[in-house]
């Protein structure tokens, strides 16, 4: 049988780097830090793509494709920027390689050094912008609603698949505006995205809220954030949107001219999701026996196995099945007709659990007869015998029941290991055993870090339902409007 991941309750993260593993999703690659996206998990990233990308289109941006490579000149541009990206950069030096002269193999050539040293993108706002400069001209050319699919890097000392290696892939949305009030709305729009696509596609509840001055984005005014919980009661941030105010404009010079026949420089924003979101998805809904797939997200939604002596049997149940396959295909549900004799069926039966196929279906000679079919849900690990009559109603059906159990399975988690905190000591204590902590926070940068250094919690955020509250700083006893969420995160 292949299977044999260790429980989560042993080794949480030796469980997941496993189940990547033996659910062929990933793998790490010859390069340092990097790591190879496998087709049964690429077609999982290709589903989130599609639905990102359409979402992004009803809310009228449309895509583009900006360099790889960046002159360093450009991260000088705007300060804090190039502070919050040095220590990650990957910088280009040469442009040609050549042979040794001792036949030991290829050497940078000493003579092609650049002029400007490039560097290879964290993240894309200074090589936009200074192409916006050349867009923009006019209030006419506003807003400017941009969104690019690329890869970045950031040097990274401590990978783990998905969730932080050297090279990822994303997107980020780059918006320019006429006015402040259209660049925050645009971004809390993006945010309401994100958190749109996190609960309705991948089944994750997300707190929504606002980055403090310590974990906002470089460059940014302001960063807005949604927030998730793991099984093991860390945080992952699963998405940023980030109020940029005219901070890249006056670096780049982008100006226009305004209906006052004025000129002054634009508003911006970006936004991005990576393929963090994979180890989002695996970390908040999979168990010990391999993934647990919401069905919107699913390559294979419903696989079907039939259970044979011989080939006449089989045809005949290939001959029963194969409508209900044309229907299920029609009505856009990826189905699987597992036919092939290289494995028996209890093998296939803990492979497609292993692989996190919402729906499995098993047909056999008595059931042939009977016109009945088995039907296992993989979420509740339940499974019943029903008739064969009605069956593509209800197999979408329970496919809707299986997206809607997975969030609520995950938002009673997220409920059940939220706690309300009001001394430092029960902060400590608690912290220890995981999950969100609301506590009061005085608002100062000061306390934050003190906390970050003796509890290796953050605050994840400040919550955009957070209801006035007047108290104390769980850490200075200053005084504190309200609760903030704190966390151990990813």
């Amino acid at each position: 049988m292949a299977k044999a991941i260790p429980s989560r309750s042993e080794n949480y993260s030796e469980w997941y780097n496993e189940l990547i593993r033996k659910a062929d999703l990933a793998e790490n690659s010859a390069v340092r830090g990097c790591m190879v996206i496998k087709p049964y998990g690429f077609s999982i990233w290709e589903k989130m793509q599609r639905a990102l990308d359409d979402m992004f289109k009803e809310t009228g941006h449309t895509n583009a494709y900006f360099p790889l490579f960046i002159p360093k000149s450009f991260l000088s541009k705007e300060a804090s920027h190039v502070e919050g990206f040095a220590k990650e950069c990957a910088v280009v030096t040469h442009y040609r390689l050549k042979n040794a002269e001792d036949g030991s193999g290829v050497i940078v050539d000493p003579e092609a050094k650049l002029e400007e040293e490039l560097i290879v993108r964290p993240t894309s706002e200074t090589v936009i912008w200074s192409t916006y400069k050349n867009w923009i001209q006019s209030y006419r050319d506003l807003p400017l609603l941009i969104n690019q699919w690329a890869n970045v890097v950031r040097w990274e000392m401590r990978t783990r698949i998905f969730l932080r290696t050297t090279e990822f892939l994303w997107q980020e949305g780059h918006t320019a505006h006429a006015t402040k009030e259209e660049a925050e709305a645009e971004t809390r729009q993006m945010l309401d995205v994100y958190a749109q696509f996190a609960e309705e596609w991948m089944a994750v509840p997300v707190i929504r809220g606002a980055k403090t001055a310590n974990e906002r984005f470089a460059g940014a005014e302001d960063t807005l954030c949604i927030e998730a919980m793991m099984q093991d009661g860390k945080a992952l941030q699963a998405g940023t949107s980030h109020f940029l105010g005219q901070n890249f404009a006056k670096a780049f010079d982008v100006q226009f001219l305004t209906k006052q026949n004025q000129l002054d420089y634009v508003w911006g924003t970006s936004w991005g999701v990576s393929t963090r979101l994979m180890g989002a998805l695996i970390m908040a809904h999979s168990d010990d026996d391999g993934l647990v797939l919401p069905p919107k997200l699913a390559p294979i939604q419903v696989v079907i196995v039939p259970i044979y002596r011989n080939e006449e049997q089989l045809e005949q149940i290939t001959a029963k099945v194969k409508p209900l396959l044309q229907e299920l295909k029609k009505a856009g549900i990826s189905v699987k007709f597992d036919d092939s004799d290289a494995n028996k069926p209890g093998w296939k039966f803990a492979e497609y659990e292993l692989r996190g196929v919402p729906v499995r279906l098993a047909m056999g000679a008595r059931d042939l007869e009977n016109g009945t079919v088995e039907i296992a849900r993989r979420d509740l690990k339940t499974k019943e015998t029903v008739m064969f009559d009605g069956l593509p109603e209800r197999i979408k059906a329970l496919l809707d029941d299986i997206q809607q159990s997975i969030y609520n399975k995950a938002k009673a988690f997220r409920q059940e290991n939220t706690y309300r905190v009001d001394t430092f000591e029960q902060f400590q204590e608690q912290i220890e055993k995981g999950g969100f902590l609301l506590a009061h926070w005085d608002g100062t940068s000061e306390t934050e870090d003190a906390i970050k250094d003796a509890t290796k919690a953050t605050i994840r955020c400040i919550p955009f339902d957070q209801e006035p509250e007047e108290g104390v700083c769980i850490f200075s006893g200053k005084p504190s409007k309200g609760r903030v969420v704190f966390a151990r995160a990813y």
